[in-house]
């Protein structure tokens, strides 16, 4: 009796252990295993393609800094970059018209220069350069208004390319000898005597004025140049002065405040040539901040 008993506890342990064995492989069985999520996958194409973006992004033909303090100043590199787009860069930081002659739009240009100033800069850009610029003699820097990038024989740009206004006065004189050189002592004499006198010579200009018109030492000045002048300002001002081989700027802010001058640098010539001379209504300049 102890043995059947016996033996039945042993089919009892077999069959259990069979059982669990059963289960086991069940749970095994019924394991999937497991998926990468898809957003995971996602962001590591990601970071993965990242890289080979960067690497397939072209890099741009030229970069290009300008700087207003403590003066303007630019700097640019640029490795086969396109005149034309350079210049039309430095129009919209400069904020002014730069133009690019006609044999020079499809010009490829690899420079390189780190915060010059504005004219040694632009002077390494094409074989001629030009600078129009407007000066307010009661202030202080010229203010550029155009800038030419031009062919070594192309020629030089209108001069009414940007300057503003057409319209000029007139000088009218009685005296025909005006400009004639003295042939005598008593000729001399009577010319030195004469209440204005203006003499321009290798860039450099003498003003004698005792107790004259502004409005008429100007027009003197512009037929002495030969140059438009624009009297805006019907002004009663006299001037007694004497100014002897001053730049024709600088001989101008001598005169009055309220003079502005326009002139061209041709900066392959190291030359400065006075365009225009305009006597302004100080109210009306000081009312649109002039």
């Amino acid at each position: 009796m102890n043995i059947n008993r016996l033996g039945s506890n042993c089919v009892r342990t077999i069959g259990l252990l069979v059982a669990i064995g059963l289960l086991s492989i069940t749970a095994i069985v019924g394991q999937e295993p497991a998926r990468p999520d898809p957003a995971d996958k996602s962001a590591s194409q990601k970071t993965e393609a990242s890289p080979r973006n960067e690497k397939n992004t072209p890099k741009p033909p030229f970069t290009l800094s300008v700087k207003t303090k403590p003066i303007l100043n630019l700097s640019l590199k640029a490795e086969k970059a396109r005149l034309s787009e350079v210049a039309e860069e430095m129009a919209k930081r400069l904020k002014v018209q730069v133009f690019v002659g006609t044999s020079l739009k499809d010009e490829l240009v690899s420079i390189e220069f780190s915060e010059l100033t504005l004219e040694p800069a632009m002077q390494l850009m094409a074989p001629a350069v030009y600078i129009d610029y407007e000066i307010d003699s009661g202030s202080g820097m010229p203010k550029p208004l155009g800038i030419f990038f031009y062919g070594e024989n192309q020629g030089e740009p209108p001069l009414t390319a940007v300057i503003p206004g057409s319209t000029q006065s007139l000088l009218i004189e009685g005296d025909t000898e005006d400009g004639v050189e003295p042939q005598n002592d008593d000729q001399k004499k009577k010319q030195e005597e004469q209440p204005l006198r203006v003499h321009f010579e290798d860039n450099n200009i003498s003003v004698k004025a005792k107790k004259q018109p502004l409005p008429l030492i100007l027009l003197k000045i512009g037929e002495e140049l030969g140059i438009p002048v624009d009297i805006q300002y019907d002004t009663k001002e006299t001037v007694d002065t004497e100014i002897t081989k001053l730049s024709v700027e600088d001989a101008v802010r001598k005169l009055s405040p309220n003079v502005r001058l326009f002139l061209r640098a041709d900066l392959t010539h190291a030359e400065r040539r006075v365009l225009r001379l305009v006597l302004t209504d100080p109210t009306k300049s000081a009312q649109q901040g002039l």
